[in-house]
């Protein structure tokens, strides 16, 4: 327990986000250690104060009222954490899960799209969960439309995982509470935001991410353009998932986004079967490989402070507001990805740098 009271601690630290927690976890071994260290790295990345850090007698509350609800944390240095979304880059620190959460490693397949969504959207969104649940975990985000369709669907021949954008005790829409409370107790609820916090937009990007980080692939069923569902499946096609598209009319503007993907070589999706027919075993190592930053670099021996002085003033010439590849500073300032990645760790603490999905890096606006 006290372990956990450290990891979750330094999860809520302030300027600690889901990279800066795994260089700290890799680096120090342990979040104690992590937190210990805070203060110094804050300090040599320019920040006159230290990063705020809960106190235990801050998270213990938090801890009590996940039990309360039967409700548990994995975290992403633990062995029970869903070793595919692990494989993401910026997964999250931790995720609070109520009902099974061992769906979270099962096989799975994401079923997105439109909350707008059509009659005839919702009746194929359903019936084609309900066929894949018969061999695969459904995975969906509780919207309102094509997730709700999706959920209902899976349940009705297998088992679902809701993947929601605020906390457990934020039912989101108010009118599918009944429908989250059933799916935690035939299937499982997610959610990587703390009890007690209500969804906002900021919040469903990274709901989104955790969709796809999930599953070997993902079904989009309907999606308008620039729409949330669209996003989740850049992130799956990232991430190297399959794409299934279900193709619409063109007369129908709910229908562009699917049409789009299919355009671009999603796979047209008509059926389970098409589906089962181009959905892989497995995630392929060599494809998560490029997208997480090698562990040999982050939990690498330290560089000396004399490389660590030139370091810092190599890397702040060269970061700006306009996101750059880790790897690309590295060869710009001519430095170990080592002394690179430990610069960027201060400064990130310090709050001056934001790290950003594809091990990139960009200065925060002041």
């Amino acid at each position: 327990m006290n372990a956990d009271i450290d990891r979750l601690r330094l999860v809520r630290t302030e300027s600690v986000g889901p990279v800066t927690y795994r260089r700290l976890m890799a680096r120090f071994g342990d979040a104690t250690r992590a937190l210990g260290a805070l203060p110094e790295l804050s300090r040599a990345g320019g920040r006159a104060t230290a990063p705020r850090i809960p106190t235990a007698a801050e998270i213990e509350p938090e801890l009590a009222a996940l039990a309360k609800r039967g409700a548990r944390l994995l975290f992403l240095d633990a062995p029970d954490y869903p070793p595919l979304l692990a494989e993401l880059p910026d997964a999250p620190a931790c995720i609070a899960v109520l009902g099974d959460a061992k769906l979270l490693s099962a096989p799975s397949i994401g079923l997105v799209g439109a909350r707008n969504a059509s009659i005839n959207g919702m009746r194929f969104a359903e019936t084609i969960a309900a066929e894949l649940a018969g061999r695969l975990t459904v995975v969906s985000g509780l919207a309102r439309g094509i997730d709700t369709a999706a959920h209902t669907g899976a349940m009705r021949s297998g088992r679902t995982v809701a993947v929601i954008a605020g906390g457990l005790d934020m039912p989101y829409p108010p009118e599918n509470a009944a429908l989250q409370e059933r799916i935690a107790a035939e299937g499982a609820v997610v959610a990587e935001a703390p009890l007690g916090t209500a969804p906002q937009g900021r919040h469903f990007p990274k709901r989104n991410r955790i969709i796809a980080g999930l599953v070997l692939g993902l079904v989009v069923v309907e999606a308008a353009e620039r729409s949330g569902s669209l996003l989740t499946a850049r992130l799956a096609l990232e991430a190297g998932r399959e794409i299934f598209g279900v193709p619409g009319s063109p007369l129908d503007p709910r229908a562009r986004g699917a049409n789009d993907l299919i355009r671009q070589g999603a796979h047209l999706t008509e059926s389970a079967a098409d589906v089962f027919g181009n959905l892989p075993a497995h995630i392929g190592a060599g494809v998560l490989a490029a997208f997480a930053e090698p562990a040999a670099v982050i939990s690498a021996q330290p560089p000396s402070e004399a490389d660590m002085s030139r370091a810092r003033i190599a890397v702040a010439a060269v970061i700006s507001a306009d996101p750059a590849p880790v790897d690309e500073i590295a060869r710009r300032c001519q430095l170990s990805q080592a002394a690179v990645t430990a610069v960027l760790l201060e400064l990130e603490l310090a709050g001056l740098i934001e790290t950003l999905p594809g091990n990139r890096v960009a200065r925060t606006e002041l």
